[in-house]
C-alpha cells in the first residue's frame, strides 16, 4: 500500500463538485484508498446541508465554481468545524478571499495524491 493510500484508511472526505466526471473520478480513487466519500455533491445548498447532517468529517476536496455559484459559504462552514480542506479548481488563488487565502489550492487536471498528500500528509 503506498503511503497516500496508507493516508486515506478509514477517512471521511467530503467532495463536493459540480464536474461529474471528475467527481466520479476522485471519488473511485478516494474510496480504492480506502475512505468513505460522503458525495459527491454538485452544489453549496447541498454541501452545506450534508456538512449539517453528518457529525464526523475529516477533510474535504471543493471546486470553487458550483453551478456558476462560489464555494466559499461551504468553506466558511467547514472552517467553523475545524474541518481541513482545499480547494480544487481551475482558477488562479487570486479568487480566494483572505480568510481562505492559506488554504492549499490543487489546480486541475487534479492528481489525486497530490490532493491526499495536500490534506493528510
Amino acid at each position: 500500500m503506498n503511503s497516500s493510500a496508507a493516508a486515506l484508511t478509514g477517512r471521511r472526505v467530503l467532495l463536493v463538485e459540480d464536474d461529474y466526471f471528475i467527481a466520479i473520478d476522485l471519488k473511485v480513487w478516494f474510496e480504492e484508498g480506502g475512505a468513505e466519500v460522503l458525495g459527491p455533491v454538485p452544489s453549496v445548498d447541498e454541501a452545506l446541508a450534508l456538512i449539517a447532517d453528518t457529525a464526523a468529517i475529516d477533510a474535504a476536496v471543493l471546486d470553487i465554481n458550483l453551478q456558476d455559484e462560489l464555494v466559499f459559504p461551504v468553506a466558511d462552514a467547514l472552517h467553523a468545524r475545524g474541518v481541513p480542506f482545499l480547494f480544487a479548481t481551475g482558477y488562479d488563488a487570486a479568487v480566494v478571499p483572505p480568510p481562505h487565502g492559506a488554504v492549499p489550492l490543487c489546480q486541475k487536471p487534479i492528481d489525486p495524491r497530490v490532493v491526499a498528500r495536500a490534506l493528510f500528509g
